[in-house]
């Protein structure tokens, strides 16, 4: 697969995860305001998307030693958008693909043993999120 086809991939999880889980996911406060664009944080989605793509979370590592910020690993992967904005592009792209259950959250299990060197380092929360929370506050400025 190459990257285009990679990033449409992600694109289509994500957009048919948020379609699913839409009832709950716009009353949480993940949400913020990035470069213009209203998502959920870089990281929810980042974090979602690692136990919808095994792929991903292949390449992770690779892809946090060349940024360990999650904005622009979002962006990088052509997600930065507001997903209620493209629900009309996941009925376009769905013909194109097979359907395939989305795995949710709470019952995945990793694929991998768990073990406390597993476990990425925890980096400061103004390194995790530059762009504005749910309430337009930068994360710097609430604590």
């Amino acid at each position: 697969m190459n990257l285009q086809q990679f990033r449409q991939s992600l694109k289509l999880k994500w957009l048919t995860y948020y379609r699913e889980n839409r009832s709950w996911l716009t009353r949480i406060g993940v949400w913020v305001d990035c470069e213009g664009a209203r998502r959920p944080s870089s990281s929810f989605i980042l974090a979602t998307l690692a136990v919808l793509e095994p792929q991903l979370t292949e390449m992770l590592p690779l892809i946090v030693d060349l940024s360990n910020n999650p904005d622009r690993i979002v962006i990088a992967l052509g997600l930065n958008f507001s997903p209620e904005s493209r629900m009309k592009d996941l009925d376009e792209m769905e013909p194109l693909t097979s359907k395939e259950p989305t795995r949710m959250l709470a019952g995945a299990q990793p694929d991998f043993p768990v073990t406390s060197d597993t476990f990425p380092n925890r980096i400061s929360r103004e390194q995790d999120e530059f762009c504005r929370g749910a309430y337009g506050r930068r994360l710097e400025e609430d604590g």
